[in-house]
């Protein structure tokens, strides 16, 4: 019986591996797949009310690592997986994403001579300032095997010297967890609750160090979702990084002042899933929600200067927008003036990455 462990740390890597989950039970009788949880995120409705909305099991082990510095939590992380690994003796460990977690459960997995693959590998925003793109690069220099979701990550692992044999093209499990959460998104009352109709408000999310971390940049951000304020209402779920950041820079009050926003405490998978589909636009600085937009085909203004993910550009829902009061105003002008025709969905979004990725691993990785 072959082992294979999934690596889960923050809340988008839940709903990478959940399909991977669900994919593996086919192989019942060849292999276990075990869920390790680093607990990076901590929080029940950051971290374990995912496990619920997206039916996943408990985690086979929960290592309790919680909230420090870079180094700190990679360092606790190592220290705790290399005790799973020794443990478990796995066959292959996938790791997902670009979170501390990730490089750290790479790294430690790696050095004691174990497959390593990574799901969403190969994604660069060539921007070296985000804490993120280092986990990429870092991850991917020394991991085996790379699964990949989109032609750029194809282009950046050759520019790397990646084995092109070890590179799949497998699609977005991310979207696989979309589709599969999507019946139980439109049964949510998440609108009722907010006194909101579908198409009539704005849907925003905002975490990255460069966009909450500093006081100047966080007050510009929400001068222009007080602009938007004026046109839609507002609805924003606070990542906890953006609350305590907002009451030490004392722009909390000026936050509450903003008529038609609606703030409010993260949310579970499924009632966010419902605001952004039902959403008219979204304004966010992550990753994954360029990504989600792209498959739902709703209109994304991305708070930033770059994306790994240029293939949500190309496919016409996503626009890069420099996080500035100015640039989002005209951003937020133009959006509304012309909305989403013409879009595409990129190729193997289609729900079964989970499937070929189990498959590659029974067949090709693990024979």
């Amino acid at each position: 019986m072959k082992k294979v462990v999934s690596v889960v740390g923050a809340r988008p890597n839940f709903m990478k591996v959940a399909p991977i989950h669900r994919a593996f039970k086919q192989f019942f009788q060849v292999a276990k797949h075990y869920i390790v949880h680093t607990g990076q995120h901590y929080d029940f409705s950051m971290s374990e009310a995912f496990f619920k909305d997206l039916e996943m099991p408990e985690p086979d082990y929960y290592m309790g690592v919680g909230s420090a510095s870079h180094a700190q939590q990679a360092a606790k992380v190592m220290v705790e997986f290399e005790k799973v690994c020794l443990d478990l003796k796995p066959d292959l460990v996938i790791v997902v994403g670009d979170v501390n977690s990730t490089f750290a459960a790479a790294f430690t997995a790696v050095k004691l001579g174990i497959k390593t693959a990574h799901v969403e590998g190969g994604l660069r925003s060539f921007d070296r300032t985000m804490p993120e793109e280092i986990n990429r690069i870092a991850t991917d220099a020394v991991c085996d095997f790379c699964f990949i979701t989109e032609p750029s990550a194809m282009v950046n692992l050759r520019n790397e010297n990646f084995p092109e044999q070890n590179i799949f093209a497998v699609g977005n499990t991310m979207i696989d967890s979309q589709r599969y959460a999507i019946e139980k998104a439109d049964k949510s009352d998440i609108l009722t609750r907010l006194n909101i109709k579908p198409k009539e408000f704005a849907l925003i999310t905002l975490h990255r160090p460069s966009n909450v971390d500093n006081a100047k940049n966080l007050k510009e951000l929400f001068e222009g979702f007080q602009c938007l304020s004026g046109k839609r209402t507002v609805v924003f779920p606070i990542h906890p990084r953006t609350r305590k950041n907002l009451k030490e820079f004392g722009l909390d009050g000026f936050a509450k002042s903003i008529n038609n926003l609606i703030l409010l405490e993260p949310l579970g998978y499924i009632d966010f899933l419902s605001l952004m589909k039902n959403s008219d636009i979204v304004l966010t600085d992550s990753g994954g929600i360029q990504e989600e937009t792209t498959a739902l085909g709703v209109r994304c203004l991305t708070l930033r200067t770059t994306t790994e993910r240029p293939v949500t550009v190309e496919m016409g829902t996503n626009i890069l927008v420099n996080p500035e009061k100015s640039y989002i105003i005209k951003a937020i002008e133009r959006a509304m003036e012309n909305p989403v025709s013409g879009y595409k969905v990129p190729e193997f979004w289609d729900g079964f990455a989970g499937e070929r990725i189990a498959n590659i691993i029974i067949n090709k990785i693990l024979v």
